[in-house]
């Protein structure tokens, strides 16, 4: 006996509701509500003084920051070739292609099925068959006259078409569909997000090739300094007035000098290539677009602008993609239950069939049929139950994922702000340390010239002035890669020719 997932007059109606408006069986998606700080200083962890609202950010601003704000013509065009070429930039886009043709054959399920058919073909019916048997019980006597006639080879003529259509009663094509147009946008969502992550890595690489640049620079120029140093020791170590301890000093200090540069170059060379990797280049082939900007210009970062911390949800990819991901897996409950249901297929075919090439196509050797078919489902084992369950239980893990995913994300946002707001003050501190120990080293070189003190003053000055300058470039590069975390985490995505 069959067993009904409901009593008959409760199918009954469901039924007449689906033939009437349409239902479709399962839950029906809700968007979850995210919960957002009424601005970014409200969930922060860790000392107030790092919170977006206490420094100067503009966190109240309405637009956030994008990349075209670094305004560096050179970072432009490499993300513009990044989103041109870049390997798994172009994997997310074939994947993101992959979902709209299934989506495409998931909606074909809406429309009726047609096909049409031909064949021509040589026949021999055999002697013994069961067709004989049959003969033989309606007319004994003429058994065998029949038979010899209805074996005789013979030509078959066939050619017409067939339709068939599924009524959706149970909105499980409905409920396909959306699944597949959830999954579609999640993959589009995927995409936007590696094109984050790309243009992000881009950005990274090319502040950290920037900032090997400018330490090479500095590099340079302190062993240009240290080697005028050494000719000032050595004329007043030759003139008598000071011992060869000082310039063994200054030669231990000039050697220490020209052994960074080495290791400068390296981390130089290293950043080109992976910046040639990302554009999918050869190496050496972005060496001249590359090379050092003149003159020691500081990098002009934006102002920060945050933008509303509502509007996060709706621009991070990866929250985007979760909730798409959610989506369709609270569609696909509604396919699952509605498998329970019997199913009801329309199907139709017209033709025409002859033995004779001459009588074949009048109207006279038309074949038709049409009619409804059913698939009453009975049983299966606890098969399709299994799987109603089986979808619930997937959609409350992408329901799990969702809200980790939010999660993540505000920790995210908090961590960039802390971090980039941390070395915003240190890279004042450094600032000013730089412009103190340049006061500093000035004053001592006047004083060891003129007699007034000795060289380890001097040198000592010197090492300070360097280090300093050292850690201050170093800070206004991790600035700028700081400005770079901050525009991700915050999911903001490239103007159009960005």
């Amino acid at each position: 006996m069959a067993r009904f997932p409901f009593h008959r007059p409760t199918l009954l109606a469901l039924a007449a509701c689906a033939l009437v408006t349409g239902c479709a069986v399962g839950p029906d998606f809700k968007a979850p509500d995210n919960p957002a700080p009424a601005d970014f200083a409200s969930w922060h962890g860790g000392s107030p003084e790092l919170a977006a609202g206490a420094s100067p950010m503009g966190a109240g601003a309405a637009s956030p920051i994008g990349w075209q704000s670094f305004a560096d013509p050179v970072l432009e065009r490499l993300q513009a070739r990044a989103v041109a070429a870049n390997p798994d930039l172009q994997t997310a886009a074939l994947r993101f292609a992959q979902s709209r043709a299934q989506g495409q054959a998931v909606r074909s399920q809406y429309l009726p099925q047609v096909n049409a058919s031909g064949a021509v073909s040589r026949l021999r019916e055999s002697e013994d068959g069961d067709f004989a048997r049959i003969i033989g019980a309606i007319n004994p006597a003429q058994k065998d006259a029949v038979v010899k006639v209805l074996a005789e080879p013979h030509d078959f003529f066939q050619a017409g078409f067939d339709a068939t259509w599924e009524l959706d009663l149970w909105g499980r094509v409905r409920r396909s569909i959306e699944a597949s147009d959830a999954d579609e946008a999640a993959a589009r969502a995927l995409l936007a997000q590696v094109q984050l992550s790309v243009q992000a890595e881009v950005a990274r690489r090319y502040f950290e090739l920037r900032s090997a640049q400018v330490q090479i620079r500095l590099a340079r120029a302190d062993i240009q300094a240290g080697e005028e140093t050494r000719a000032l020791v050595q004329a007043r170590t030759t003139g008598g007035l000071t011992n060869g301890l000082d310039l063994s000093r200054q030669d231990a200090q000039l050697a220490d000098q020209r052994a960074r540069l080495p290791q400068l170059l390296a981390q130089e060379a290293q950043a080109i290539n992976q910046l040639t990797l990302l554009v999918n280049e050869r190496p050496g082939a972005l060496a001249a677009e590359l090379s050092p900007p003149p003159a020691a210009q500081a990098a002009t970062l934006p102002d920060l602008s945050l933008g509303l911390p509502s509007e996060v949800a709706l621009r991070r990819p990866d929250i985007q993609r979760a909730q798409a991901q959610l989506h369709a897996a609270t569609a696909g409950i509604g396919v699952a239950v509605a498998d329970l249901y019997p199913r009801i297929t329309i199907g139709a075919r017209f033709g025409f069939e002859s033995v004779d090439a001459s009588t074949f196509g009048e109207w006279g050797s038309r074949a038709w049929s049409i009619g409804p078919s059913l698939q009453l489902p009975i049983f299966d084992g606890g098969r399709r139950r299994a799987t109603v369950t089986l979808r619930k239980l997937q959609e409350q893990e992408a329901a799990v994922a969702y809200q980790q995913t939010v999660l993540k994300a505000w920790h995210e946002i908090d961590d960039a702000l802390s971090s980039y707001s941390a070395e915003r003050q240190r890279n004042a501190q450094l600032a000013a340390m730089e412009l103190a120990s340049r006061d500093a080293w000035e004053l001592a070189r006047v004083r060891y010239e003129h007699g007034m003190t000795d060289f380890l003053v001097a040198l000592d000055a010197q090492r300070t002035l360097l280090q300093a300058q050292r850690a201050h470039a170093d800070s206004s590069a991790r600035l700028a890669l700081g400005l770079v975390a901050v525009t991700k985490a915050l999911g903001v995505q490239p103007a159009a020719g960005a």
